[in-house]
Order: C-alpha cells, then structure tokens, then sequence
C-alpha cells in the first residue's frame, strides 16, 4: 500500500479559502505563506508542498477565478433564447462571482498587482471558462443574431462590459438598488445592438 499523501486536496482547498479572505481583507501584499499557514492552524510546509510559494497561492488563486466562473457558465440551461441565455450569463454568473469573490475578480479578472508571468500561469484556466462563453455567443451567432460581429469580438465586448459593470458595483458606484437592473439592461442593450446594427444594415443597402 502507498504511503497516503500528507497534504490532499482538503487542506489545499482550504489554504486558498484562507489565501482568498487575507487578500480580500488586506490586498495581495498582505498575503505571505505564514498567514495562510497560520489561518488554517498548519505548518509552512503544507503550503509549500502543494503550491510552492506565494507566488504559487496567487496563480492557484487566479486559476479559481475562472474555474468558478467556468463552472458556473456550464451550469447555465441552454434554452431556444439564445439572447436571454447570454444575458444571464452576465447577470446570473459574472455578477454573483465578482460580488461573492471581489479578490478573485481582481486578482484572476483585473489581474491588479499580479505580474504578467504568474497571470501567464493561469491562462488556460480563463481559456476554459471564456470557451463556455463563446459557446453562448456561437449559439447567438447560429441564430443570425449577431450581425456583423464576429464571435472574438462579441465576446471581449461582451466580457469587458461585465467587468466593468462589477469594478462599479464593487466601488459602490451603483446605486445597491438599481445594480441588478442595470446589469440586466446594460447586458441586454449591448446584445440587442448587435442584432440592430445589423438590420439596419439590411436597411440601407435596400
């Protein structure tokens, strides 16, 4: 029988939930191995073994950004409105995970004090979670409801908008009782224009 690992995915798990709320209470320069270690009542060593160093706990970090918001897309019923199932993506995904993980947001979204080597690191985890988004914007695409923008496009249109509405609502510069409102009306106005810009187009040329 092989020796049974020291450190599993339990105690990784939760040295990241420790990493995540330091970061989200003081920024990414007051995480160091020893708070993590220490929040989870385990030794430095725990940490090293599983990510290696601090610099390790901040691409692990970045990685569950998009990992939570990958999952939660794929998640998502697939309906004949591929309009509304886009739409929700941003209201129903992107907003609760940047609300419930505001240090994931800016680590993993807005990469703020994150270096471009160590964001190079968790690449292909936002790879992964912006192919279910595209996915979305194809089955938009699949219904001649994109116009003339292609799906690369639509889709950094459509992430940027996203990430912009949460850096605000994360600021405080929506109104807390409009913010769910404003998502959904920005959101669908931008995916409604591609459609309009398209027929108008249409309309021109006859």
């Amino acid at each position: 029988m092989g020796r049974p690992k020291e450190h599993n995915e339990g105690t990784a798990s939760a040295l990241l939930d420790a990493a995540e709320r330091i970061v989200e209470e003081g920024g990414l320069e007051a995480l160091s191995v020893r708070r993590v270690a220490d929040a989870v009542g385990t030794t430095t060593r725990a940490v090293y073994s599983l990510f290696g160093s601090k610099d390790g706990l901040i691409v692990a970090l970045g990685a569950r950004a998009f990992d939570l918001l990958g999952a939660a897309i794929e998640a998502l019923p697939t309906t004949a409105d591929p309009a509304r199932d886009l739409v929700e993506a941003g209201v129903l995904v992107f907003r609760p995970f940047a609300l419930r993980h505001p240090a994931l947001f800016r680590i993993g979204v807005q990469r703020v004090a994150v270096s471009p080597g160590l964001a190079d690191q968790f690449h292909r985890a936002q790879a992964n979670a912006l192919a279910g988004l595209r996915r979305k914007i194809a089955a938009l695409a699949a219904a001649s409801q994109l116009g003339e923008r292609g799906i690369p496009d639509a889709t950094t249109e459509f992430h940027a908008l996203c990430e912009g509405l949460a850096a605000l609502e994360l600021r405080l510069q929506i109104p807390s009782g409009d913010a769910e409102l404003i998502w959904w009306d920005g959101l669908a106005a931008l995916v409604a224009g591609w459609y309009a810009l398209r027929t108008g187009a249409d309309r021109d040329e006859r």
